[in-house]
Parts: C-alpha cells; structure tokens; sequence
C-alpha cells in the first residue's frame, strides 16, 4: 500500500493589514484627513484671501497720501491722541492705524475668515465629498478652525507691520511719542505695538466665534459673515447706551480699546485682562456651539 504524498506547504501569504477603526478601511486614521497645511493651501488660493491682503497692506499708504495731501495734524491745546501724534516717528503712525481699524475694518476680515470656510463647502455642494472621503466631522471642523484664526491673526499683523514699514520712510525711525507726555524708544515701542496688535486679535475673537457658528448653521456665506459684522454693531450700538450702566461691562464691545492702555508710560493691564476675559469667553461657548451642531446636522450640501 503506498502512502499518500503529503502537499508542499504553500508560500506564506503576506500579512494583510489590520482593519481602521470601527471597521475603517486598511491604513485609515481620523488625524492623517484634511491635514492643515492642505486647508491652509486652498484658503490661501481664494480671491478673497488675495483682495483681504492687498486691502489691509494698502491702508498705510492711502493714509500717509491723505496726511501729505492735508498736512499734519494740528496739535492745538486739547488733550493729544494718537492721531494728533501720527507723523512723529513711524511707530506713531503703526499706532494710529492700528486704531482707526481696529473697530471696523479689522473686523470684516476676522468675520470673512471664519463665517466663509464651512458655509462656503455647503454653498459649493463640496461639504458631503469631504466628509465622505472620510473625513470625521470633528476634525474637519477643527482644521477649518485653526486655519481661519490663523489667516485673521495674520490680518492683524499684516496692517500694523506694513503701517510701520511705511511709517518709518515717510515720517523716520525713532522713539514713541506718547499721548500721555514722554517717549518709548523705539525697541520698547515695538514690544507695545506686538502686545496691542495681540489684545485686538484676542478682542476679535467673539466675532470670530459668532461667523464660526452662524458657518455652521446656514450655507450661505454671506449670511454667516454679515451676520457676525452685524452682531458685532449691535453689541458696540448697545455699549454707547450709558443707561445699562454696569452691564455694559459684559459687552465684548466695552473693551475693545483697552488696549490703548499700552501707549502709557506705565501699561495698565486691568482693563485689557478684563476685556480678554470677556472676549474669551463668549468665544468659547459659540465655539462649542458651533461643533454641537455640526456633530449632529445633517450635511445635504
């Protein structure tokens, strides 16, 4: 009786990879979607993020024209201002056109970079393909999140920077003339200027939260942007209602020049530490809003 040959082992097949999580296909991680320099990269190609920088960049240069065509400012005996001190040196012009901005045109930015990023996907009808890829909605939301703070602190910077650069071959490099009497020299000036520019963006964060999460609520663009711009108005309107009194401290609005506090010869922090307080914590619970109610929308667009 012969004996039954016994098979050849076969090769071993490679090992096939594990499966994703929660049954996710092979290789797949929730933290490797939409990477933030891919979101970045697509903001920064828009129109939009283009016409913004050439705005604000060119700001500085329409004011030192208006300065050249009306001369300077006449100081007079009135308390001096920052705008009365704005072609000392060019510092004093950062300073000055940090303040006329920063209570409106500062705004419409911060507003367009983050009330345009998630309604702008619905509008396209782009949202459900992201999240399709998949991309999980936390983290979608969260890489559109830093993305546009990032470019409004980038706005932010852009115009004091430029408004400094300009200044100093118009009007020179030196001290810091202040309002209140005496001068900053011009290293110290610099560090002010950076703690202002960093107090406006911090103030701004309410309008940022407000276009976030009307962003999230509505598809269209245009109605988380003016939506946010229009509740920041009402909100300054309501602060110039000296009949609320004391409520107006809980106002974001309040405190959006406590920053001028800087331009002191001794910085007075309380009203600026208030006004962060404030602002950071509108900014939070709009944030949180915001992902409650994309985590659980349903994403037609």
């Amino acid at each position: 009786m012969t004996a039954t040959p016994t098979p050849a082992p076969s090769p071993a097949s490679p090992k096939s990879p594990a499966p994703g999580p929660s049954g996710a296909a092979p290789g797949w991680r929730p933290r490797r979607t939409l990477p933030l320099r891919v979101e970045a990269v697509r903001q920064l190609r828009r129109r939009r993020t283009l016409v913004t920088g050439l705005v604000l960049a060119g700001l500085p240069l329409v004011l030192i024209a208006a300065f050249a065509v009306g001369g300077e400012p006449e100081r007079g005996g009135r308390r001096i201002n920052l705008m009365d001190t704005a072609t000392a040196t060019g510092a004093n012009f950062a300073a000055m056109a940090l303040f006329v901005s920063a209570s409106f045109l500062l705004v419409v930015p911060v507003a367009l970079f983050c009330g345009d990023t998630v309604a702008s996907e619905a509008s396209w009808s782009s949202l459900r393909y992201l999240l399709a890829t998949p991309v999980p909605r936390a983290r979608l939301l969260l890489s559109k999140l830093v993305v546009a703070l990032a470019f409004s602190a980038a706005a932010m910077v852009l115009l004091p920077l430029v408004a400094l650069a300009a200044g100093s071959v118009a009007y020179g490099w030196g001290p810091l003339e202040l309002p209140t009497g005496g001068t900053l020299p011009p290293g110290e000036a610099v560090g002010r200027l950076a703690v202002a520019v960093a107090y406006v963006f911090t103030a701004q964060l309410v309008t940022a939260a407000l276009a976030f999460w009307l962003s999230t609520v509505t598809d269209a663009p245009l109605g988380a942007v003016g939506g946010a711009i229009g509740l920041t108005i009402v909100g300054t309107i309501l602060d110039a209602v000296t009949a609320l009194g004391d409520w107006r401290e809980l106002l974001p609005a309040h405190w959006q020049f406590a920053w001028v506090d800087v331009f002191n010869s001794e910085v007075e922090w309380g009203g600026m530490l208030r006004g962060a307080s404030v602002s950071v914590a509108y900014a939070l619970v709009l944030f949180a809003l915001a992902f409650r109610h994309f985590r659980t929308k349903d994403v037609v667009s």
